[in-house]
């Protein structure tokens, strides 16, 4: 058993603190902590048993040093801003604890991610030997998973992959996201990129659409290509596999497509400070402000997600077309844990990760993306914990 600390008290801080909770033969303490301690406190009041909470700036190191410190934890799951990893990541360097996050580090003054910054600590994790494992939410995280699962079980070659993003649901909303809204704008305007012959072609943002039939009664969704980092990733470890080409497609709502190109036009989306009455403002933190909070969502959501895979290539030869991926209901996720499913399947992985993480069955020295170890012990948990999978051969 091990004991986690968990930072950030957004939705999937909450859903992976109750998870880790629920966990009581793989966790014997857990910690809940944020800037914020009164959220943590009302999280854990619903916790299947006591948790711990504190109060924490994941900008302030050394706050982040002292905090660990004193409650001493093997593993810290960092589900706080992107903007904080490389905070969270130098207080475990100091404190010699392993380090897990669900999304890749961008720097606040761009709308841009990738590894970079991350993968650059590999030294210095290795040499003090403790592990980061990179991008453990579900895209990236579960994505990057079922493709190791699949080129373990179903294929030698692996020639296309495109990672398929439905949430198909409603919330009676003009316009919310279903994730923190500036990371998620920033997320979708940013121009597009994809893998294809050994390099990254850039697009315009939201250039390239096309329509999938989903699963599960969902249907036809109309989806848009973007940029995002498991890609970077993926390609790296399947490029010696026959990798030719990796892009990632998301579906959005009309509705969601008519009022952020509105909120583009009129400067809401701009992450540069602007001048308001004697005070800088970011216009797109104060939009943040504005809109709902995804963690509220949970009461008001009605439908589902469907993310996974879509893999082509070869078997013995002989080509192969393979889809897997799960269906998660909006209305379960809240039934169990007050929360919406975007927020669910970001925050059960995660705790999957740390759990795995935590009792040595995934373990390592220096900077690690999830496809770089055996997947088979998370694809078992998966469904234990909230999240099956379901897999089709479709040739």
């Amino acid at each position: 058993m091990s004991k986690v600390l968990v930072i950030g008290a957004g939705g999937v801080g909450a859903v992976a603190a109750w998870k880790c909770a629920q966990a009581k033969d793989a966790f014997s303490e857990v910690m809940l902590a944020s800037r914020n301690e009164e959220k943590c406190k009302k999280i854990a009041a619903k916790t299947p048993r006591p948790i711990r909470t504190a109060q924490v700036d994941a900008d302030n190191v050394p706050q982040l040093v002292e905090l660990i410190r004193s409650f001493g934890p093997d593993v810290v799951l960092n589900l706080a801003l992107p903007y904080q990893d490389l905070h969270v990541m130098d207080a475990c360097l100091e404190t010699g604890v392993h380090y897990i996050d669900a999304a890749n580090y961008e720097p606040p003054d761009v709308a841009h991610f990738e590894y970079s910054w991350q993968w650059a600590y590999q030294d210095r994790f290795r040499e003090k030997g403790i592990m980061a494992l990179l991008g453990c939410g579900f895209d990236p995280g579960v994505t990057n998973v079922y493709t190791a699962w699949a080129m373990k079980k179903h294929f030698d070659t692996i020639e296309t992959l495109d990672i398929i993003d439905a949430n198909a649901a409603e919330n009676g909303q003009a316009f919310a996201t279903n994730f923190n809204p500036e990371i998620n704008i920033r997320e979708v305007t940013a121009k597009g990129k994809y893998y294809k012959d050994g390099e990254f072609i850039e697009t315009e943002p939201m250039e390239f659409s096309k329509t999938f039939d989903f699963p599960d009664g969902i249907g036809p969704k109309k989806m848009y290509l973007l940029w995002h980092e498991e890609l970077e990733s993926l390609a790296k470890f399947l490029q010696p596999k026959g990798l030719k080409e990796a892009r990632f497609w998301m579906t959005f709502s009309d509705n969601y497509l008519k009022h952020l190109e509105v909120l583009q036009n009129v400067g809401m989306t701009r992450i540069d400070p602007v001048l308001y009455n004697g005070t800088e403002i970011i216009p797109l933190q104060f939009l943040k402000a504005l809109l709902p909070d995804p963690a509220s969502l949970g009461p008001l959501t009605k439908g589902k997600t469907c993310i996974g895979c879509l893999i082509k290539g070869k078997k013995d030869g002989k080509d192969r077309r393979y889809y897997i991926y799960n269906i998660c209901r909006h209305e379960d996720c809240y039934r169990e844990l007050g929360s919406q499913a975007v927020s669910y399947t970001t925050g059960v992985p995660a705790m999957i990760g740390a759990m795995l993480v935590g009792n040595g069955t995934w373990s390592g020295k220096g900077v690690f993306n999830m496809e770089q170890f055996d997947p088979e012990p998370f694809m078992k948990l998966l469904p234990e914990y909230g999240l099956p999978w379901t897999e089709e051969f479709l040739d």
